[in-house]
């Protein structure tokens, strides 16, 4: 089957258009580059989803969506402020288990249950964390705190898989959240 590029060309413009509109870091040009260079590069799929608007339309509004997101998420690494990493999400995690007061207790001493300096900003950190949970999908939440609070082992592949592209979704969150707060600042 030989595609209509033009066609294909125009229904990317569209939906890099809006995303562009959803997504303030990103160029709807960039975008719609990206999304042509992931149908070139999936030509099958196209080819077999051709005659589908609102397949395509699928295809191409997560492709672009993918590449905002990691613009996002290179902007957010860039932007010289604190990043936090997925281990860092993961030990935040750990201080759910301790009261407000049993944290200020532990902030610049050594904690021997963590076996981790808890540093000046964990406050801010669970904080970050905690609204940062919120926005995450249901299973990845369960998968977290069952982990990582309550500490009780995740047996299954696929649940062990999905707890780490958690700790990863987790981290991503806490820092639009960090952001989000010291824009607002």
């Amino acid at each position: 089957m030989e595609l209509d590029w033009g066609y294909l060309s125009a229904l990317a413009g569209r939906v890099a258009h809006s995303i562009a509109q959803k997504w303030a870091i990103v160029e709807a040009d960039d975008v719609k580059q990206e999304i042509l260079l992931h149908a070139y590069a999936h030509r099958p799929a196209i080819e077999a989803n051709y005659t589908s608007e609102d397949f395509l339309w699928k295809i191409f509004n997560k492709a672009g969506t993918q590449y905002a997101s990691k613009e996002r998420n290179y902007r957010d690494l860039l932007d010289d402020a604190y990043y936090y990493t997925p281990d860092e999400a993961k030990a935040t995690l750990k201080t759910f288990l301790y009261t407000d007061d049993e944290l200020s207790q532990m902030v610049g001493k050594k904690d021997d249950l963590l076996q981790a300096r808890v540093s000046d900003n964990i406050v801010s950190a669970r904080i970050d964390a905690a609204s940062s949970l919120k926005q995450l999908p249901a299973r990845y939440q369960q998968l977290l705190m069952r982990r990582h609070v309550y500490g009780l082992p995740v047996s299954d592949q696929a649940d062990r898989q999905a707890l780490t592209r958690a700790a990863v979704a987790l981290a991503q969150q806490m820092n639009r959240t960090l952001r989000t707060r010291k824009n607002a600042a």
